[in-house]
């Protein structure tokens, strides 16, 4: 039976995708986080800078960090520019933070950010989906489905 498809959240610009973690986890659950950066941040954000493909989050001392998440220096800023790769602060409420943490805890799952955008309001956000990582068979049949999909769509092209 198929999943139901997840509430999709109000996109307005795409910044950065982690396309690949869509092949790599079972997403479960997904997360609509705002996060805290700098002036310069924003600026470079704006500019459809910034990468998350090796990006993960983790709960620590009950707060939410997003780790390994590239935003590239902005480039006319000055002595006040930010630091690539810092550690960034999600901001969510205490109940989502305790059931983050209670199934990255207890059940062996991953907080996967699959993307960073800003919303209608003008505000950066970021797209936090609780995982479960795939094995190597799981990985083969995703390939297979996508594979199956596009000749049937090629079919269906030429059917017509």
């Amino acid at each position: 039976m198929a999943r139901p498809t997840p509430v999709e959240f109000d996109k307005k610009k795409t910044v950065a995708e982690n396309r690949r973690a869509r092949f790599e986890y079972f997403i479960e659950d997904r997360y609509e986080a705002g996060i805290a950066l700098t002036g310069t941040e924003v600026k470079s954000l704006r500019f459809g800078e910034g990468s998350i493909a090796e990006s993960y989050a983790e709960v620590r001392d009950g707060q939410v960090w997003l780790v390994n998440a590239n935003v590239p220096e902005f480039s006319h800023g000055n002595r006040f520019n930010h630091v690539p790769k810092r550690p960034r602060k999600l901001l969510l409420h205490e109940r989502e933070i305790a059931k983050l943490t209670g199934a990255v805890e207890r059940k062996g799952m991953t907080l996967v950010p699959l993307s960073i955008y800003f919303n209608g309001r003008g505000r950066a956000k970021v797209e936090l989906a609780l995982c479960k990582g795939k094995n190597v068979a799981d990985k083969r049949n995703t390939v297979k489905e996508r594979d199956w999909k596009r000749d049937q769509a090629r079919i269906m092209r030429e059917h017509k």
